[in-house]
């Protein structure tokens, strides 16, 4: 049997159940999973390995790269600013990052860049994953190029590249690196353990990311001038380089978090719960309504699975997650599967983070077996 600690709610026992079941079969290797209702955490479980060899127990302070889960933490960075006054959602890009109105791109809004419909989904080639963790040479790269599709007309999901985009908004507003936004503005004033990359004295506390299993898209049958193509291979990423010194020193708000289930709901619990945690405000309830300001609702070019966007978020679409209920609720995920939910109505955010990466890129059969019991056991 599982070895799982932390607490768990009698009412959610059919979460703890299934983290053991997954355990147990090996469809899980390491993981934390959290529940926060309005600051009362009635789930904080975690348990399993935190390495391919089972050697090294997932610990309560063990962390992970969160992949696509990060994006959260750069779309707070964005509101905070907005909730100051400094940052202006229907404001051009090029107000505050002149060289981005290049090629065409001079109407693109920063609301456009937190909503994936920006039409910069990617770089051109050529480019490797390397590139990426050079700040100066991707962000230049990317206010130089020209949009694959006319912005704002519809979502084409910024896979890799979103929190350069958004960063360098983030920076030119601020003054400070995204990673240094996120350290000084939302991890140190909520305690949460998150952070963009990872500094190297917490290196022996990161879990091994496992790759999930090959893609089952065919690149080689796809059009090599659409969204999709583009973006997948304009850098196409090895899931293992998420284990390199290269890739945690880099500053990649898309895909670069690490963190656990406690510290991305201790981050994000501020959306659920109006703006404040622990006497800590850092967005208005006004700033939290602008999340739910539907950008795109369709097909997204990139993904090819109906979505809707709001302001940095994912809002409920039951035809892509028949799991999440289409309420006040905001949501992201990661690569692999690990979710973060933010239920406004509920004042409630739940979160996994793992380290063994499932298929697909949103949600999986695990985050499915989860995320269902809490809101079943929330509906007897």
């Amino acid at each position: 049997m599982a070895d799982i600690k932390g607490v768990c709610s009698d009412r959610f026992d059919a979460v703890r159940t299934a983290l053991e079941k997954n355990l147990d079969s090996g469809e899980e290797l390491g993981a934390s999973i959290v529940l926060d209702v309005d600051g009362d955490v009635v789930v904080d479980l975690w348990g399993g390995f935190a390495d391919e060899a089972r050697t090294t127990p997932w610990a309560k302070d063990t962390i992970v790269n969160v992949w696509s889960s990060t994006k959260t933490l750069t779309s707070l960075s964005a509101l905070i600013l907005v909730d100051r006054g400094e940052l202006d959602l229907y404001a051009p890009v090029s107000t505050y990052w002149p060289e981005f109105a290049a090629n065409g791109k001079q109407g693109v809004e920063v609301r456009h860049l937190l909503a994936h419909t920006s039409g910069v989904s990617g770089w051109d080639q050529p480019v490797t994953t390397e590139d990426m963790y050079d700040w100066e040479l991707s962000t230049s790269r990317l206010a130089a190029q020209a949009p694959w599709w006319e912005p704002g007309s519809a979502s084409g999901y910024h896979a890799a590249n979103q929190g350069h985009l958004v960063g360098e908004v983030v920076r030119r507003v601020s003054g400070k690196p995204l990673k240094q936004f996120v350290a000084e503005e939302i991890a140190g004033p909520l305690g949460a353990d998150v952070q963009i990359g990872a500094v190297e004295s917490d290196w022996a506390r990161i879990a091994e990311v496992i790759p999930p299993p090959p893609s089952p898209i065919d690149f080689g049958s796809l059009d090599q001038n659409g969204p999709v193509y583009r973006t997948f291979t304009g850098p196409g990423l090895n899931a293992a380089t998420a284990n390199t010194p290269a890739w945690r020193r880099a500053d990649m708000g898309a895909v670069n978090g690490h963190t656990n289930a406690r510290g991305m709901a201790r981050a994000l619990s501020v959306v659920a719960r109006g703006g404040e945690v622990d006497g800590v405000r850092l967005l208005s309830p006004a700033t939290i309504d602008m999340i739910f300001d539907e950008q795109a609702n369709g097909v997204d070019l990139v993904l090819g699975v109906p979505l809707r966007w709001g302001m940095g978020f994912g809002l409920p679409q039951l035809d892509t997650l028949p799991y999440v209920p289409d309420e006040k609720i905001c949501f992201w995920g990661g690569w692999g599967g690990s979710v973060i939910i933010m239920d406004l109505g509920r004042r409630m955010t739940i979160s996994y983070m793992m380290n063994k990466m499932a298929p697909g890129i949103i949600g999986s059969v695990r985050s499915e077996s989860y995320v269902r019991p809490i809101y079943e056991a929330l509906a007897a």
